[in-house]
């Protein structure tokens, strides 16, 4: 008899036990989907490490930086890397404060909603998105137009058909799948524009086999380092630069689906000098060193194809078949840069859903956490691509260039708004700086000077097309400014919006804890332990 009883309790105290471990399991399952957005926490601090480092390099560096060139030539590729740099900068400080403090799905576009207006969130949040439609359509034409160039018995439509199932099927796979695969590509990338760079000194000093003299500066004097054309070049350099921009924000869009926001999220932020100090100056200068402005392949290409700085360098230094493996690098960035255009988008159209900024069934996701209608629909637009039938790869990429530019110059000033707001409800409602887990570099002046430079950027990026007037391109270079505010006034007449007065500003709203402990091998250094400036080393 007392052996049956003790079985009997053994059996309830294994049940108790499964019992326990099935709600430790649904539990934990909870908590790695985004309460906001439905969306999975699977991005590691390696995946948005490096997404801050090298996810967005693509076409728009890589190709579009010829298109620059020829427009301005390499003094002004330099002052408009290097100025929208300074504004990139600025503008990832303030992000960097908020996105740490409220990783919650949405990011810039809830807290506009949050801290300012719901009718300014949703005009950003509809700008985002439109301007990550662009580049996708911008993406989708580079890699056609690369396999073109190497086959053309498959039509471009059918390239892009191709491709389209491909990406729309990849990104169902869920977002852990997405993290991987941009941290290898990423690598990739660093790898190669790291090579290039090798090349460029070598080439410029003169070290090349065969090469009878050294390059030196050669193209700053032939014709001159702003290619004839002044300010006015510099001035239609911005619109370039800020497109190659694009995207360094995309780890606070992303900080909703990272297990560890409050260490991933200051991590990627402090990157960000290095990525615009390496990456894009570093490009600049190379570029303009190896590229002369006049090179036709780059600013008379055939209608097919785009080329690369890099590939007219590498064939003027006698390797011809070069142009082949260039191609081959821009067609890994391109794989990577329309991933995560696919998953910005789709991520931007998910958070607009949930709040009610859009139709409700793009918000739905699957078990899995992906939004598989906001996928459909982000990739739908790379159909803006086949542009390229009828107006020609070049025209149709600075077609899609100048939409996208003045997008990022919205959201940019948007940020910084909505920062100056944030500090202030902070400071209303009797709280101090210091509390903050990450603070802003040199707040008030580098938010204002954010909201400022992006301002006056978006007023004068199209202003050559006035002399002489140029109507098709004063249209490309205009039409998103007037409509921002539209969606604004609309969106609050009908909605009868409420404009959040400072003491009135919920600022405990959003804050999310981690989901690993530290010391499972993640780093541990957050907020203002460390200097803004390092580049903190993560486990692969």
């Amino acid at each position: 008899m007392a052996s049956v009883e003790g079985a009997a309790e053994s059996i309830h105290t294994d049940a108790d036990k499964l019992s326990d471990k099935v709600q430790v399991a649904e539990s934990t399952l909870d908590e790695r989907m985004d309460p906001d957005s439905g969306a999975r926490r699977g991005l590691k601090n390696r995946h948005l490490s490096m997404m801050a480092l090298a996810g967005i390099i693509g076409p728009g560096l890589l190709v579009g930086a010829g298109r620059a060139l020829q427009n301005g030539g390499p003094a002004s590729l330099i002052i408009g890397f290097g100025v929208v740099g300074v504004i990139a900068f600025s503008v990832m400080q303030s992000l960097g404060e908020l996105t740490t403090l409220y990783p919650a799905g949405g990011s810039f576009i809830t807290l506009g909603d949050r801290i300012v207006d719901e009718a300014l969130s949703t005009a950003i949040g509809w700008n985002y998105f439109l301007g990550w439609a662009m580049v996708l359509a911008n993406e989708y034409n580079v890699i056609s137009s690369i396999l073109v160039f190497w086959s053309d018995k498959v039509p471009l439509w059918g390239y892009f058909l191709i491709f389209w199932f491909f990406f729309f099927g990849f990104q169902l796979m869920g977002v852990e799948a997405f993290g991987e695969a941009e941290f290898w590509l990423a690598l990739v990338k660093l790898v190669g524009l790291s090579a290039f760079f090798v090349f460029s000194i070598i080439y410029v000093s003169g070290g090349l086999v065969h090469q009878a003299e050294p390059l030196r500066g050669r193209y700053w004097h032939q014709p001159d380092a702003f290619n004839g054309k002044g300010f006015r070049g510099v001035a239609t350099v911005f619109v370039f630069c800020s497109t190659f921009y694009a995207g360094i924000e995309s780890v606070a869009v992303a900080a909703s689906e990272s297990r560890n926001p409050s260490r991933a999220v200051p991590q990627s932020i402090r990157q960000t000098f290095w990525r615009i100090l390496f990456i894009y100056m570093g490009s600049a200068i190379f570029f303009g060193l190896t590229c002369p402005t006049d090179a036709k392949n780059v600013s008379e290409g055939k209608k097919e194809a785009l080329q690369s700085p890099m590939t007219v360098a590498i064939q003027n230094a006698g390797w011809h078949d070069g142009v082949h493996l260039i191609n081959a690098f821009i067609f890994v960035t391109c794989l990577s840069a329309v991933n995560s255009s696919i998953y910005l988008g789709s991520r931007t159209v998910l958070y607009m859903a949930k709040s009610g900024k859009a139709p409700r069934f793009l918000g739905w996701t699957n078990a899995r956490g992906v939004p598989v209608f906001a996928i459909l629909l982000t990739n739908a637009f790379g159909a803006l691509s086949q542009m390229n039938n009828s107006t020609g790869a070049a025209q149709a990429y600075s077609y899609i260039v100048n939409l996208s530019g003045v997008s990022t110059y919205l959201v940019w000033g948007s940020i910084s708004f909505i920062h100056i707001r944030f500090r202030t409800a902070w400071k209303r409602q009797g709280r101090s700086p210091d509390e903050l887990p990450y603070k802003s570099l040199l707040y008030p002046w580098n938010a204002y000077f954010g909201l400022a430079a992006n301002v006056f950027l978006a007023l004068v990026q199209g202003w050559t097309s006035f002399s002489p007037f140029d109507a098709g391109n004063f249209v490309d270079a205009y039409i998103l400014i007037p409509v921002f505010p539209i969606i604004f006034i609309v969106y609050k007449l009908v909605r009868r919006t409420h404009f959040w007065r400072a003491h009135e500003v919920d600022l405990d709203a959003g804050m999310r804890p981690d989901l690993d402990r530290p010391g499972d091998g993640e780093s541990q250094l957050t907020g203002n332990n460390v200097k803004w400036w390092r580049v903190v080393k993560t486990t692969v």
